[in-house]
């Protein structure tokens, strides 16, 4: 029998009849719940369609078959993903959708999307120190999206938005890669050493994390956060307006990066404070990493080819390395202060009152 409220009533009986199991039929909390999709100037977004069950994200999933989350389980469906992030605050953000969404709308193509036609032949030691900034950067990004994304198939569907805010970074750090390859080819220049750092190889500390959780800490916070000075402080070092457009955009993108793992900081310090002492061990290796550039992330750091590189640029030539050295010692000193804003808004600001923090830190805010 139909009945106003089921329109699916006449196929269920039947189907109990014929022994079909037709549970896929059974009405969900949201049906009927339309969305007006030309309500917002932004359009319709992830964050707006999520409502009742769709809603609801699990602090622990035993989710191994690939269903999205908010449908309709059932019985007998094999394992697809051997999920290794199954737990809420071992990934989770508050505004992992927001981030996702802003990184779709932002999206850039190097080949269309920068003014190549601004460079113009420059004098070789500027060229060659384009160049091995370019190749530095070039092997950076290559890690820096190499590493989230051995991370993706490892968490569960269930926490899909930052799985889906990963695989948009990983396209980000793609199209760096992109760029700063072009930079260093386009200009008659090329692909130049790379970096022989005595740390060790670029990012190889961030590839040892043991969970999600260290990993953010160290690419996102330390590593991704330098770069991000750097990118930020572009004008300095730019030449033409290819490079200024170059440096402006990779930071719209290299700031997403650095949020998202803020974000995880600050949820999961205030959810799992008893994990907070783990947290604080991961910042004392990414304060080391900062001050010595241990982790090879960060191009301003002592020791390293791309450092020479930065000072000719920031000098403007072989002949005023000196005066580049000052003002790569201001980019480091605005390296510090970042990192510092950064942890304080994670909610592990206690650490710089209670003598935690690297004392190497404090020596570049006074000195410098």
């Amino acid at each position: 029998m139909v009945t106003a409220n089921d329109p699916f009533a006449t196929y269920k009986e039947y189907g109990k009849e014929q022994g079909y199991d037709l549970r896929w039929l059974e009405r969900r909390d949201v049906w009927g719940q339309q969305l007006d999709s030309t309500a917002k100037k932004g359009g319709l977004l992830l964050q707006d369609v999520d409502s009742g069950v769709a809603a609801e994200v699990p602090d622990e999933s035993r989710n191994l078959t690939g269903r999205t989350r908010g449908s309709i389980p059932r019985t007998g469906v094999p394992r697809v993903g051997n999920y290794s992030v199954r737990t809420k605050a071992d990934i989770w953000l508050r505004n992992g959708a927001e981030l996702y969404e802003e990184a779709v709308a932002r999206q850039w193509a190097s080949a269309t999307d920068i003014p190549w036609h601004t460079i113009k032949p420059l004098p070789d030691d500027i060229e060659r120190a384009e160049c091995q900034l370019a190749t530095f950067i070039t092997e950076v990004e290559f890690v820096a999206g190499d590493v989230p994304g051995k991370w993706i198939s490892a968490v569960t569907p269930d926490y899909y938005e930052p799985r889906m805010y990963l695989i948009s970074q990983v396209m980000d750090e793609a199209r760096h890669l992109d760029v700063f390859r072009k930079r260093a080819l386009v200009n008659g220049g090329g692909l130049m050493r790379r970096t022989g750092n005595t740390q060790g190889v670029v990012g190889g500390n961030i590839d040892s994390a043991r969970d999600f959780t260290e990993m953010s800490a160290r690419l996102h916070i330390s590593g991704e956060g330098s770069v991000l000075t750097l990118f930020r402080m572009g004008e300095l070092m730019a030449y033409n307006d290819a490079e200024k457009h170059i440096y402006r955009l990779c930071a719209q993108d290299e700031s997403r990066h650095v949020a998202f793992g803020v974000m995880h900081l600050q949820y999961l310090g205030s959810i799992e404070t008893d994990r907070r002492e783990e947290i604080q061990s991961y910042l004392d290796e990414a304060e080391r990493a900062l001050v010595t550039g241990a982790s090879g992330q960060n191009p301003a750091a002592r020791g390293l080819a791309s450092n020479a590189a930065l000072a000719v640029l920031l000098g403007g030539g072989d002949d005023k390395v000196d005066e580049g050295m000052k003002t790569l010692l201001a980019v480091r000193q605005r390296q510090v202060k970042e990192y510092v804003q950064r942890v304080r808004v994670a909610g592990f600001g206690e650490r710089f009152e209670n003598g935690r923090a690297n004392p190497m830190l404090e020596q570049y805010l006074k000195v410098y």
